[in-house]
């Protein structure tokens, strides 16, 4: 392979307080945990990070802590996409000035450009730096589809376009990306609940957010998969499946957040617009975690 950041890669929260500002002293314990936790690597300034709301400065200064926590026990990837093709360059020049491993670069989201556009976009971001760049296609959000001949194209095309974080949901678009790619083209799933099947058809791990919580259970699921345990990784799957589902049951990091909060990890807090979990989700949630290995 080309670049390798790990199986399971956790797309770390970014921990506040009660007055929705960065607590930093958690965010280095929080980095800590998932390091001796599973994660391969941590992605920070990414959607689950909350980085629609975060500034350039505290975006610097979250890069700047983790990377001093990990001291080098794992990649640090920085989310670094914008709908505007600027600013994801100028957010890419700015990860690589911090000395990150890699960026992850979202397609641009509500402009809804074309697979032209697109192949544009990540054209001058991935001229723009030398860093290896995980693409992100999650059509959910962006509201428009990266096909898996833009991918490949830009696979082919550059050298530093290494992998994929696939969020689809759709398991013949990640294989076709699997047939039209090179074979040392790293694939992630980008739904926890999807990291199995995924697997399958020809994923490398995961860009996961339950690793929060489940990192050395998810990394043992795809240990298992990959060694030929393939009953033991059924297992894990199902075991973890309510849990995986139960993590968005709300917007994404909202209740990753509450179940944080629950072990006595981070407080709860997110920024506007997003909202904190109601009491019933809570108990709903939690149930969901408690249960995951009580039998």
């Amino acid at each position: 392979m080309r670049y390798d950041a790990g199986e399971v890669i956790t797309a770390m929260v970014t921990p506040m307080n009660q007055k929705r500002e960065i607590d930093y002293n958690k965010v280095e314990a929080l980095t800590k945990h998932l390091i001796s936790h599973g994660s391969d690597a941590v992605l920070v300034c990414g959607t689950t990070g909350e980085s629609p709301t975060l500034t350039y400065e505290e975006e610097v200064e979250l890069i700047s802590t983790v990377k001093r926590a990990n001291a080098n026990k794992a990649k640090v990837i920085a989310g670094a996409g914008s709908n505007s093709t600027e600013t994801a360059v100028k957010s890419a020049k700015l990860a690589q000035k911090e000395d990150v491993d890699a960026i992850l670069s979202v397609v641009p989201y509500y402009n809804k450009p074309s697979q032209k556009g697109m192949i544009e976009h990540f054209s001058a971001v991935a001229e723009s730096v030398d860093l290896p760049i995980i693409l992100y296609n999650i059509p959910s959000r962006t509201g428009v589809t990266m096909q898996p001949s833009t991918v490949a194209y830009l696979a082919g095309k550059y050298d530093n376009i290494v992998a994929l974080k696939q969020s689809s949901g759709d398991l013949d678009l990640l294989s076709e990306t699997r047939i039209l790619c090179p074979d040392d083209f790293v694939i992630y799933s980008g739904d926890d609940s999807l990291t199995l099947p995924m697997l399958a058809v020809g994923a490398h791990g995961v860009i996961s957010v339950a690793s929060h919580l489940f990192g050395s259970e998810i990394k043992s699921m795809i240990r298992n998969f990959k060694t030929g345990e393939l009953l033991a990784a059924r297992n894990m799957h199902k075991k973890l499946f309510p849990v995986f589902k139960k993590l968005f049951m709300a917007p994404n990091p909202v209740p990753v957040k509450a179940a944080l909060a629950y072990k006595g990890l981070i407080e709860e807090y997110v920024r506007r617009p997003l909202v904190e979990l109601t009491d019933d989700e809570k108990i709903t949630l939690f149930t969901a975690i408690d249960g995951c290995f009580a039998d």
